[in-house]
């Protein structure tokens, strides 16, 4: 069985040089949205390709095809550090407590790292961990097969809501009694230079993430909208009664969302 596995999310590729553009130097599977049905392999690689859309059910098919004793969510924007498989594998060896490990990023813009999301050691809890994405969490198999989880399929990219499928994820790990903690070593380099989703702060930004925060916070969803209506108020030009009245409208329209899904806990 490989010791760690690749999870990578990601569209309309025809063959597993992504993997090497990426630098993924061990097992992988990938989930590859396409206009197609069809499953590829390729040494310890394995390609599902299929015509459905959504990250959150990509992500879960890399997720029901993986057998590794450590699985490391990707997307392809990243490319990873030499002797990144080795030193994942280390991390979990030094913490036999952690269920999940979330690791460090360098984040490149025009070619040229912009920012360092580098992490120190440390036990996270939910309050200080919903600000991390999904590309840099790494977890055992062993506990997605105790609890059940699987990713939010509403929210992210392809989605009607365009992002939180990572922040859904963590929570369902925490709801379950996981134990997560940030590690101070560096993936890799992930591309900032344009989003699949992101087109800027506008109505449906904060419509959408009033429908996540009903999600996230089922009892402080009051003052955690007001929360992240007026924590942009620099990068909008919307004003900030509307941009209220958008976050409590996605509130209300949230109400009847479960926040995982099918998702049972341990």
């Amino acid at each position: 069985m490989e010791k760690l596995q690749v999870l990578l999310a990601t569209m309309k590729q025809t063959d597993l040089s992504i993997l090497d553009r990426m630098n993924v130097r061990c097992g992988a599977v990938v989930a590859n949205q396409a206009d197609r049905e069809e499953i590829l392999t390729q040494g310890r690689a394995k390609m599902i390709t299929t015509a459905t859309r959504g990250v959150g059910l990509n992500r879960n098919i890399a997720l029901m095809a993986a057998d590794a004793e450590i699985l490391l969510f990707a997307d392809d924007d990243v490319q990873y550090y030499d002797g990144m498989a080795e030193a994942v594998i280390a991390a979990f060896r030094e913490n036999p407590k952690a269920d999940v490990l979330i690791f460090g990023m360098d984040m490149v813009k025009g070619g040229q790292v912009v920012e360092k999301r580098h992490l120190k050691k440390q036990r996270l809890h939910f309050w200080n961990a919903m600000r991390f994405g999904t590309y840099r969490i790494a977890i055992r198999r062993s506990a997605v097969l105790r609890c059940n989880l699987t990713f939010h399929q509403q929210f992210g990219g392809g989605c009607p809501f365009s992002a939180g499928e990572d922040s859904l994820f963590l929570k369902a790990c925490f709801d379950s009694g996981l134990k997560v903690y940030a590690h101070d070593y560096v993936l890799g380099r992930c591309c900032k230079d344009s989003s699949s989703w992101f087109v800027g702060y506008n109505e449906k930004y904060f419509y959408d993430k009033g429908v996540l925060v009903r999600c996230l916070f089922p009892r402080l969803y009051p003052l955690m909208g007001i929360y992240f209506a007026v924590r942009f108020k620099r990068k909008t030009s919307l004003g900030v009664l509307r941009r209220l009245k958008l976050v409590y409208a996605g509130i209300r329209g949230g109400k009847a969302m479960k926040p995982y899904e099918e998702n049972s806990h341990c």
